[in-house]
């Protein structure tokens, strides 16, 4: 079963305009309607008057009172001479019952010529005698809606009088049409007017919205902010809706400056002072190591014991001084310091940094994919071997023995990309999002308690963000993968030969 696709949200210019929009349309269509109904309730009393001046006409035609002798013969009541009666319009309808018989027919528009009834419109009508007030009947076949009223002459004979109501239906229907029209127009005015409008009333919340765009896009989580921007004071105004969010943003922006300086004050005196330990904890390490190593060459015979302690203390202090290195280098990197900026083969520096883990870690399958032709990039390569080695350090520690290693060159577009993959256990989800920190360290199967300091792909980050580069990690159950991205050397950008695939090694 398809996902259904969420609704796009409707923005607040569209949903003000389609809402004055859609209320002129609920009050046209009101008034649009009340204006037919009361024009066709205007003509249907005009026409219901005409009908009963017609009807009494017709009941004294009816009713005309001749002697019945040979000079003046009494007229025999009928539909007919209702119809001929004088100011009869086209279209009338009547219908005559004498008692005994009935007779029915309209007047023509087209010839004015009388035409009968059928046998249904006789019932229809006929079910209408005993009424009184004018009622409006459907016939059908052709004749449509018709007024229609009943009444008695003063001889006796009932009669039915109608007018169709096509006049009256047409004048509404066309009165419909006009304000249907107008109304459209009027809306398409209103919708442009509204949309313009609604456009500049918006225009101060705009600009809001871009200060905090702006804001969102600044570096906060590191270094020096220089959180500069604002609000303008005119879209500051209390007395506006809008003017009171651009002065709580602006409010909510220095406070965030001043946490920003405090932060940055508080990591310079952090970083200083982690840099001014480091320098002043490298002559004592160095010293410490020396004379432990000057005690143990001495020639003088020592106690087993005093062996193992001046190793242990020879290595603790190669371990330290290692530490040592790592957070002056991070304190350095950290200050932005320039670092060496020259062409570096990537090529041979991924060959001896493999050579270098293989020696370090045999037990381990070390294999090598470069590409045809060399691949190089400016930079610092003492750095950027230090990266390479900590990657393979990390893959060499924290996976078992007979996992295989692979490290990639290739190069995509103006990048140079380096892939370090092991097939080992994998990074737990709840430790890769804290991989890249500093002393970031994890009880899980790629951490054996090798005495790891948690600074190495730390250091990683560090060199390859001021190379103007990237580092990335994916990882599951039997596959990891670090991918390192660095600009290449303006030499190579858009060289054909440097194809992703090409020689491998395998050790």
């Amino acid at each position: 079963m398809a996902t259904r696709k969420p609704r796009t949200p409707w923005t607040l210019r569209r949903r003000l305009v389609l809402a004055v929009v859609g209320l002129l349309a609920l009050v046209s269509l009101a008034i649009g309607l009340a204006s037919v109904a009361i024009l066709r309730a205007s003509l249907l009393d005009g026409l219901d008057g005409r009908l009963a001046s017609a009807a009494d006409r017709s009941s004294a035609v009816l009713g005309s009172d001749g002697d019945g002798d040979e000079d003046h013969p009494r007229p025999t009541p009928s539909a007919e001479v209702i119809l001929n009666g004088p100011a009869q319009p086209p279209g009338t309808l009547a219908l005559v019952f004498d008692g005994n018989t009935i007779t029915a027919g309209y007047t023509n528009d087209e010839s004015g010529e009388i035409e009968s009834l059928t046998a249904e419109q006789i019932k229809l009508l006929g079910e209408n005698l005993d009424q009184s007030a004018p009622v409006t009947i459907d016939l059908g076949g052709g004749l449509g809606d018709y007024r229609v009223v009943a009444q008695t002459s003063r001889t006796g004979t009932l009669y039915i009088l109608g007018y169709p109501l096509s006049t009256v239906n047409g004048t509404a229907a066309q009165l419909a049409v006009i304000i249907g029209v107008v109304s459209l127009i009027g809306l398409l005015v209103v919708a442009v007017v509204a949309a313009w409008i609604v456009r500049l009333a918006l225009r101060p919340l705009d600009r809001v919205t871009d200060t905090a765009a702006r804001v969102a896009e600044l570096p906060l989580d590191r270094g020096a902010v220089d959180l500069v921007d604002r609000v303008p004071a005119a879209d500051t105004d209390p007395r506006t809706e809008v003017g009171r969010v651009g002065s709580a943003l602006n409010r909510m922006l220095d406070h965030v400056d001043l946490a920003l300086e405090t932060r940055h004050a508080s990591e310079s005196k952090v970083r200083q002072f982690v840099a001014d330990a480091s320098h002043e904890l490298r002559t004592p390490l160095a010293s410490i190591r020396g004379y432990a190593e000057l005690t143990r060459r001495s020639g003088q015979e020592l106690p087993p014991d005093a062996i193992r302690s001046l190793d242990r203390i020879e290595s603790e202090s190669i371990r330290m001084s290692g530490l040592v290195e790592d957070l002056l280098l991070l304190a350095r990197l950290d200050e932005g310091r320039e670092l060496e900026r020259e062409p570096v083969d990537l090529t041979r520096m991924l060959v001896d940094a493999v050579s270098d883990a293989h020696a370090a870690g045999p037990e381990h399958s070390w294999n090598l994919d470069l590409p045809e032709e060399p691949i190089e990039v400016t930079g610092d390569a003492s750095r950027l071997h230090q990266v390479l080695a900590n990657l393979l350090a990390n893959a060499r520690v924290h996976t078992p023995p007979g996992t295989s290693v692979t490290t990639a060159l290739a190069a995509e577009g103006d990048r140079a990309v380096v892939t370090v993959t092991d097939d080992g256990p994998g990074i737990p989800e709840n430790l890769r999002s804290t991989l890249f920190e500093r002393f970031a360290r994890g009880d899980s199967s790629r951490f054996r308690g090798t005495g790891s300091t948690g600074l190495g792909l730390a250091i990683a980050r560090a060199v390859v963000t001021a190379h103007s580069g990237e580092i990335t990690v994916e990882s599951r159950e039997g596959f990891t993968r670090f991918r390192v991205t660095l600009p290449l050397d303006q030499t190579q950008v858009g060289n054909p030969d440097l194809r992703t695939s090409g020689a491998s090694h395998h050790n």
